[in-house]
């Protein structure tokens, strides 16, 4: 930890010489190296302040009349502090909590007793706090020129749904829709989509042109071990593409690392791009079903695969979509997904408050609070995106 960071330092000097046992000065000399440092941290007794508003009644001497003061209607609204209630909210929200695990917690962490439908309300409070800044985070993702975008199942009271996610390098939105399809994509990127989106096959992004898409490396690695175990027909087209997304992947590497500029890194694929193209028409032709459905899908993409190495920002995997992804992933195992419409919204808006700040390493605990603080004082709510830079 840095030096602000440290509460107490506990000083440990030699006092005599080892070699001729002489007293040794308490400061340190010019050539006396610097102190070695071992630093513990440790938690305090975590008890959550309590403060009792009392309502006093006077009579009054002259006349009788019985006076009574009055808490105020602010005041009562609430139990719960809004750092106690950010923490609750980060609990389920972040960590996956039950709303049992977290009133199990608050109460032996910080000795306050709470009920499961305190959890609840404040999930949903916590929620209507977040509106503005679930609608930020929407708004940024469907203006971005490059996102990526991925899906996994979810439930509501058992019914089957989806939770869709739209990432840039330092925002995710999230939402949960009764489709994995068109209706779906629509509900996250917007009925006219902009810019390029980084996904996988999955049909529910066929409506977007092969120009607007960049489909993933990562999975077209699997088609291609399965179409290479198949054997058969199928097999030579395995193998190409096997060497192929190797090659690939090695110029991609010397990219990023700047070993290679994106010419030279165009010019290298174009040999890959004339190997692959020529194993696909081969491919879908020959005896197998299966691989000649899977051949002639990939030629009817065939320019969004490629579209990584012509344009800024675009990666030829959707590996960042699946990362940012993967808590809701964890959250739906834990918990099978919601009980309500109401439910559902706390889960979309908790997971893209949470996950665009992790993107921008701003605090999270921090932003929850001033946000609840300004929704129970009906003032504005921080803004969720860093401003841009001039």
């Amino acid at each position: 930890m840095p030096p602000e960071r440290v509460n107490e330092v506990v000083v440990y000097k030699p006092h005599t010489c080892e070699g001729c046992h002489a007293a040794l000065p308490a400061d340190p000399g010019p050539d006396d190296p610097e102190p070695t440092w071992h630093q513990v941290a440790e938690l305090p007794k975590l008890v959550a302040i309590v403060t009792e508003h009392q309502a006093h009644t006077r009579t009054c001497p002259g006349c009788g009349t019985v006076n009574r003061a009055v808490i105020p209607a602010e005041v009562r609204a609430h139990v719960i502090g809004p750092r106690l209630a950010a923490n609750m909210s980060y609990l389920s929200g972040r960590f996956h909590l039950s709303k049992r695990s977290v009133r199990e917690y608050v109460e032996a962490a910080y000795d306050v007793p709470v009920s499961l439908g305190t959890v609840a309300a404040l999930e949903q409070e916590t929620a209507a706090a977040l509106a503005l800044a679930h609608d930020e985070a929407r708004d940024a993702t469907r203006e971005a020129p490059v996102k990526n975008a991925d899906e996994t199942s979810w439930k509501l009271a058992g019914a089957k749904r989806w939770l869709w996610t739209a990432a840039t390098a330092t925002v995710a939105f999230f939402v949960i829709h009764v489709r994995r399809g068109a209706e779906g994509l629509g509900a996250l990127l917007g009925e006219a989509i902009h810019g390029v989106v980084i996904s996988d096959r999955w049909p529910g992004y066929a409506k977007l042109p092969v120009e607007q898409r960049q489909v993933c490396w990562a999975h077209l690695k699997r088609d291609f071990q399965k179409c290479y175990e198949r054997g058969g027909a199928g097999q030579a087209v395995g193998a190409t593409g096997k060497v192929v997304v190797e090659d690939l992947f090695t110029l991609w590497w010397d990219f990023r690392e700047r070993r290679i500029d994106r010419e030279a890194l165009q010019a290298q694929l174009e040999p890959l791009v004339k190997e692959l193209r020529e194993a696909l028409e081969r491919g879908s032709g020959c005896a197998d079903p299966k691989v000649v459905t899977f051949c002639k899908n990939l030629l009817a993409l065939y320019p969004a695969l490629w579209v990584f190495a012509g344009m800024e920002g675009v990666e030829p995997t959707n590996n960042h979509a699946e990362r940012v992804l993967r808590t809701g992933v964890l959250w739906r195992k834990n918990s099978f997904g919601c009980q309500s419409e109401p439910g559902c919204r706390f889960v979309e808006r908790i997971l893209t408050v949470v996950q665009t700040l992790r993107l921008q390493k701003r605090p999270v605990l921090d932003f929850l609070e001033i946000s609840i603080i300004a929704h129970r004082s009906g003032t504005p709510t921080p803004a969720l995106l860093m401003p841009k830079q001039a």
